[in-house]
């Protein structure tokens, strides 16, 4: 828990035990979360629209970032290059279609793509689905 206040405090955020305990949950989880597996976890101790806004809060501080699948929004722990508002996510992510985890995959970088004149990207995403290695029954 140490360390979930080291982050509250390295981002100039107060500590609430909302805060507290959302942010140990997404960091003990190797894979993205969606608010309502957040809320489960979290047993019913704070309503909706507080775990709303905390992860909203972490979204805008650079601590966490979305991440889209099927399913609708995730959201997973920021990696060192994040600072404030200037997330840097062209990452890949992975959904496994046998335990339905998405996870980052951070070696692996998304290629520039080339947009039409007039186009801006401000974010890419890009979500790849198959097997995980824990699933797979090669291994």
């Amino acid at each position: 828990m140490t360390k979930v206040k080291d982050t509250l405090r390295e981002h100039d955020l107060r500590n609430t035990s909302c805060r507290e305990d959302v942010l140990a949950i997404l960091t003990q989880n190797n894979a993205a979360l969606s608010h309502g597996e957040i809320e489960r976890e979290l047993d019913n101790r704070f309503d909706r629209v507080t775990i709303y806004r905390t992860l909203k809060t972490f979204v805008d501080k650079g601590i966490i970032h979305k991440v889209l699948d099927e399913d609708g929004l995730r959201y997973a722990v920021c990696k060192d290059q994040c600072s404030g508002p200037h997330h840097n996510h062209d990452h890949l992510h992975f959904k496994c279609t046998v335990c339905g985890l998405t996870n980052c995959i951070e070696n692996i970088t998304i290629p520039a793509i080339q947009l039409p004149a007039g186009y801006r990207s401000i974010e890419t995403n890009l979500l790849i689905q198959g097997v995980c290695p824990l699933c797979n029954s090669d291994n």
